[in-house]
């Protein structure tokens, strides 16, 4: 899962990145709202985690913005102001849910389970080509309805792979879509990655391949 923490304090950013990592997730940092706007122009994310008090206004501006330009990540709102009228004007801006500072990690892990767990409103949650199928909501790929058991980054790959199935995709977009921002990545990572993927791939029969030109990028092709 990919989450955007919009957050301007150190401490808590710290905290916050710390404990979502230790549950698989990658995390992208805002301190702002305007790198806020950037990151969700150019990235799709499963949630966001958004602080109201920041340094250039009022966090709780983003929602709207998002929900006009038919962006549904859901927005979890992080806040010091934990009055009942605060929450309703979240929440009727288009937040999904509001949690007031202090609070206890469990609670913000639980909820934002909660969250994760509702149905996105996408066109279709799985993909197919060849004999694979990947279900983008629930994160589990199968070949001819049998399982296919991937470990997350492996999953981030072949979903950005198979979004644009015969198509190369740039190894920085790859990069994008599997690491955080601030992740402290190996240089033959992403091509390790690939390469296992690539490797259970062929031995499933899954009917497609994974091609990659060396310095440039990957793209999966069928082969059915």
């Amino acid at each position: 899962m990919r989450i955007l923490l919009v957050e301007d304090e150190p401490e808590m950013v710290s905290a916050l990145r710390a404990a979502l990592k230790r549950h698989d997730m990658v995390v992208d940092h805002a301190g702002s709202l305007l790198e806020a706007e950037g990151f969700v122009a150019v990235d799709s994310y499963d949630a966001i985690l958004l602080d109201r008090q920041l340094p250039d206004g009022d966090g709780l501006s983003l929602v709207p913005k998002l929900r006009a330009a038919r962006n549904t990540t859901p927005v979890m709102m992080l806040t010091a102001r934990g009055d009942t009228a605060d929450k309703v004007d979240g929440l009727d801006l288009g937040a999904d849910d509001y949690l007031a500072k202090p609070f206890a990690f469990e609670e913000l892990l639980a909820r934002l389970r909660a969250l994760l767990r509702r149905p996105a409103p996408i066109e279709t949650q799985t993909i197919r080509a060849g004999h694979l199928a990947l279900d983008v909501g629930h994160r589990e790929a199968s070949i001819r309805g049998e399982p296919l058991t991937l470990p997350r980054r492996e999953l981030l790959v072949l979903e950005a792979l198979m979004r644009r199935t015969g198509r190369m995709v740039q190894r920085e977009a790859l990069m994008e879509a599997v690491f955080g921002l601030d992740d402290e990545i190996q240089s033959n990572a992403l091509d390790t990655h690939v390469s296992r993927l690539r490797r259970k791939l062929t031995e499933a029969e899954s009917g497609v391949v994974i091609n990659g030109i060396r310095g440039v990028g990957y793209l999966l092709r069928e082969t059915t």
